[in-house]
């Protein structure tokens, strides 16, 4: 089962230091990029992300990156 591309392009999000995020990696929450429960069911589960410093960070929306969590620009080919 592939992913949904929730979006063709990266989720800016200012992220906090200490902080654990949830990365959806379905495409199907409702609550993008992070997870709302909608993957229960499939083989997909969230990706945790942990905060190393407080900073606006990428997140992938499209589903497709190869580094991680993190967009690598990988919509672009979309």
């Amino acid at each position: 089962m592939q992913a949904k591309i929730a979006q063709k392009a990266p989720y800016p999000v200012e992220v906090v230091a200490g902080q654990s995020y949830y990365w959806c990696a379905c495409g199907q929450s409702k609550k993008q990029p992070f997870c709302d429960g909608s993957h229960q069911g499939s083989s997909f589960m969230p990706t945790k992300y942990d905060a190393a410093e407080t900073k606006k960070v990428y997140f992938c929306g499209c589903k497709q990156s190869k580094n991680g969590v993190l967009c690598d620009g990988s919509h672009n080919a979309l």
